[in-house]
């Protein structure tokens, strides 16, 4: 069971199938849909793509996002016609995905079952679950125009890059929301959970944001076991040294760590990796250092395989 954001997660669930038996091995990933946006009238939810690409096949990977072959003749025409938000950008591979999906939600189908879907043609080897089927949306409040506002994270991460100073991360309708089918089951009946080397705070943050669902991870009987997304001092990709000052969060691996802190002290984790190098002192939990570039699909598997045998360390101690 991995609890996973969007281009780490999905590279980091990409080595951990390589890891295990598709025969015996069962893997299921809960991803985050606070990054969920609706474009040009389309349902866009960016890392349950992204994962679903990167396991399919179909992701381009030097951007680590999107479809690999894209094109953007739409895009260019929406732009011939002056058609707002011009920042994010959909291509025409893409674009059939959102295309697809919004229909069936319009429908009245829900976004687990369009998910299952969608999932269909891609075969990714790994059960992805949206962390809940009611929309949640993470917005960032910044300062803009001579004001405080509240944009979209879509909108400050691409449109602004992160640059605009965040003063706070609000997860709309999280409080309203439910763990989607399945979620809660999986947590209670998985032999490992661990948590993929995403942001801590808009990605598995906002997983844990919905009602539910950091108690039933916490009250889980597996063990638990982290990744640090954060490699000397730096996130390895991604914006969560943006993210962790404003909820008071060093950015270092030991920060991260007692941020998501020991189960036996309330907390999260039995197991904590940091890299190579780093050092991090959690205090009533397993701290291990190895490799955790993934630079190639080897070194990605290998430290997938380090989760795991730290995890059966934690369950047997």
């Amino acid at each position: 069971m991995v609890l996973a954001g969007g281009v780490g997660g999905a590279r980091f669930l990409r080595g951990l199938r390589a890891a295990l038996d598709p025969a015996t091995d069962r893997i299921t990933a809960v991803v985050n849909t606070g990054d969920d946006l609706t474009i040009h009238g389309l349902r866009v939810c960016p890392d349950l793509d992204s994962v679903m690409y990167t396991l399919g096949g179909g992701i381009d990977e030097e951007r680590g996002w999107g479809r690999a072959g894209e094109t953007w003749t739409t895009q260019t025409e929406l732009a011939g016609y002056g058609a707002e938000p011009d920042w994010f950008s959909l291509g025409d591979r893409d674009l059939a995905t959102h295309l697809v999906r919004t229909r069936m939600l319009d429908a009245g189908f829900s976004l687990s079952d369009v998910t299952a879907a969608l999932c269909a043609r891609w075969q990714p080897g790994v059960e992805l679950l949206p962390m809940t089927d009611q929309r949640v949306e993470t917005h960032v409040l910044v300062d803009l125009d001579a004001g405080s506002r509240a944009i979209h994270f879509q909108e400050w991460w691409v449109r602004y890059r992160a640059q605009l100073p965040a003063r706070a991360f609000v997860q709309v309708g999280v409080e309203s929301s439910v763990p989607a089918p399945g979620v809660v089951q999986a947590l209670a009946e998985a032999d490992a959970i661990l948590l993929a080397p995403s942001n801590p705070v808009v990605s598995i943050g906002t997983i844990l944001g919905v009602p539910g669902l950091r108690d039933a991870v916490a009250t889980a009987p597996a063990p638990i076991v982290g990744l640090s997304p954060i490699v000397g001092g730096a996130p390895v990709r991604g914006m969560a040294d943006r993210c962790l000052p404003v909820i008071g969060v060093p950015t270092t691996a030991e920060g991260v760590g007692r941020h998501y802190a020991a189960r036996t002290h309330g907390g999260l984790l039995d197991g904590w990796l940091v890299h190579t190098g780093d050092r991090a002192d959690v205090p009533g939990v397993a701290v291990e250092a190895v490799p955790l570039l993934m630079t190639d699909d080897d070194r990605t598997r290998a430290m997938a395989q380090a989760a795991l045998e730290l995890a059966r360390r934690c369950r047997d101690a």
